[in-house]
């Protein structure tokens, strides 16, 4: 299993999405063998460690996370979008704009993920938890798009979750979530993902 998260960027001392692969990192007692990787802001770079952690270590499971500050519940993201436009630059001072991640390749990729039994496995752990059909055109969709993509014509599941901002990270006013609280619902994540059969047919319901 591959898990990853993101650097800090655009100024922040900290990525909620670091600490909380790092902590599942701590604590994991397997018995499958799961690699954490943490990723840097950057279109080029980011791309370029995920294909190589792809093609040494052919997981069963990936599940990249990010940072969408602003929100207030984990967010099981539903479709990638084979495009970026990029708000701010990256950490190497690229922005690129209406320029596809995957040149050549379809428009979008869905979830492998059986996000609807995560949902309800983490909601039932009394998680803040949701689904979400945009994970941006930043750096986090790029990712998104690449493993997804990776996945398609293998037995392999993959997608991407955003976390909110962890406890004391957050700008004033925006909301956040303990980073042990995040880190549980990626644990749970990485766990289903590995053992559900099938997705669910009935949606779940957010919680908040």
């Amino acid at each position: 299993m591959l898990l990853t998260g993101f650097e800090p960027f655009d100024g922040a001392v900290a990525n909620p999405s670091q600490a909380a692969v790092e902590l599942v990192a701590s604590t994991w007692s397997g018995p499958e063998v799961l690699v954490v990787e943490v990723l840097p802001v950057a279109f080029d770079r980011s791309a370029s460690r995920i294909s190589a952690l792809l093609a040494e270590h052919e997981p069963a499971v990936v599940i990249a996370t990010g940072l969408a500050g602003g929100r207030a519940a984990v967010s099981l993201e539903r479709v990638a979008a084979n495009l970026i436009d990029a708000r701010i630059p990256d950490a190497d001072g690229a922005q690129p704009v209406d320029a596809p991640s995957l040149p050549g390749a379809i428009g979008g990729a869905v979830t492998s993920l059986p996000v609807q039994v995560i949902a309800r496995d983490i909601a039932a752990a009394g998680i803040p938890v949701e689904l979400s059909l945009s994970a941006g055109l930043y750096v986090c969709n790029h990712v998104f798009m690449h493993v997804a993509a990776w996945a398609a014509p293998r037995r392999a599941r993959a997608g991407f979750i955003h976390l909110p901002w962890g406890s004391g990270q957050a700008p004033a006013g925006e909301p956040e979530l303990p980073i042990e609280a995040m880190a549980e619902a990626l644990r749970i994540a990485l766990r289903v993902s590995l053992d559900a059969p099938s997705d669910l047919s009935i949606p779940v319901a957010p919680t908040s």
